[in-house]
């Protein structure tokens, strides 16, 4: 097990690692709107889903990883209400590549976030979708 940490996105606010490899795959912790330097963003659920994936793809790249590479999204939401504005920046970022994808609405998210998403992708592939 390789445990990936990147200074580019915000640090773990618990006892969790930020994406570990595993067997040829990162699993990502679960990213909220938080800054690099781990402060929330209170705007709309549109920007905080663009730092979400701003997150995501720090983690990945510090394991070697694109959103090409991505197998599986999770996304949880606050409010189910706000799926087709989250699903529009989602798209933006993976573009063509469409990995599986569960999407499910909580009660509440860390820190009041209003989206949290978490991946799995293939670690260091040489070949991109």
């Amino acid at each position: 097990m390789k445990f990936i940490a990147t200074k580019e996105a915000p640090q773990a606010i618990g006892p969790y690692s930020q994406a570990v490899e595993v067997n040829g795959f990162i699993y990502t912790s679960g990213q909220i709107a938080l800054s690099p330097e781990g402060i929330m963003s209170t705007e709309d659920v549109e920007h905080q889903t663009h730092q979400v994936m701003k997150n995501l793809f720090y983690v990945l790249e510090a394991g070697g990883a694109h959103f090409n590479d991505v197998i599986k999204t999770t996304i949880f939401l606050a409010d189910m209400d706000d799926f087709e504005k989250v699903n529009k920046i989602y798209a933006h970022y993976f573009g063509d590549h469409k990995p599986v994808r569960s999407t499910v609405a909580v009660k509440t998210l860390p820190k009041n976030a209003l989206v949290e998403i978490d991946c799995i992708a293939l670690a260091g592939t040489d070949y991109h979708y």
